[in-house]
């Protein structure tokens, strides 16, 4: 028999640790406004168990933005020359590495690139944040007519009855909540900005003064979600880690994820 974890109420990420797999999409990036690589044949590798990287055939990859620092690398998955990047004056020093023939089957001579070296990634047209999207994760936002109530310390921040709920695969449920249904007295705004693969980038975040104490970045909201995201444009959720939630009137204990922290 199968056992189950009981202590959260959301479903894990499938784990394809170490394994390797196709990307069927095309895959670009960009630095300096300069195309680093344009290819349709990269390489999912998942290098820990919740989202994969990108592996890029070294032939796909613009030669003249490649420098060779001289430094070999043994790496998990084989041997791997360290190089940089350069595009004009831009320079991203020790952001690539180039995998050799003693790389495990299938990554011979691909190229893996830091995330955060380079301007802006692609697959087909549409950006991507963060990290390569997991072909596993499965994200829905569905609208509810089940009552939420959002609380700190015993304020009330936010109530409604026509919820938008987020199921992200590996995560708790996400409550979004129109800006009507905000009580928007505790809330101060602030300058942080965060992004996700599946969601896109954020357009707001507020901290919480409950009394005395603020709370910092407990609410956000995407006024430009991505496409599959677009039922909770504009509207406000909360981190369950740090507050309660009550839904149809029964409270739900605060899940324990890296948000937590």
């Amino acid at each position: 028999m199968t056992e189950h974890n009981t202590d959260r109420d959301y479903p894990e990420s499938t784990i394809p640790q170490g394994g390797v797999e196709p990307v069927p999409r095309r895959v670009r990036a960009v630095l300096g406004g300069r195309v680093v690589f344009d290819t349709v044949r990269a390489m999912y590798v998942w290098e820990w168990p919740y989202y994969p990287q990108y592996y890029i055939p070294r032939s796909d990859v613009d030669p003249d933005v490649l420098v060779d620092e001289q430094h070999v690398q043994h790496l998990k998955h084989g041997t791997a020359q360290r190089h940089g990047l350069r595009v004009g004056d831009v320079e991203r020093p020790r952001s690539a590495r180039v995998f050799t023939e003693e790389a495990e089957k299938g990554l011979a001579g691909t190229v893996r690139f830091d995330w955060a070296a380079l301007d802006a990634w692609f697959e087909e047209d549409e950006e991507v944040f963060v990290h390569p999207r997991n072909p596993y994760t499965r994200v829905d936002a569905l609208r509810s007519s089940r009552p939420v109530r959002i609380e700190l310390d015993g304020v009330v921040l936010a109530e409604s009855a026509s919820p938008v709920m987020v199921f992200e695969t590996g995560l708790p449920t996400r409550y979004y909540l129109d800006r009507t249904a905000v009580n928007f007295e505790h809330l101060e705004p602030t300058d942080t900005v965060t992004a996700c693969p599946y969601k896109g980038r954020t357009s707001a975040y507020w901290s919480v003064r409950v009394g005395d104490e603020l709370h910092p970045d407990l609410a956000w909201a995407y006024d430009f979600p991505t496409r599959q995201l677009l039922p909770v444009a504009g509207m406000v959720a909360f981190y369950n880690e740090k507050l309660d939630v009550i839904v149809d009137g029964e409270r739900l204990p605060r899940p324990d994820t890296h948000f937590s922290r």
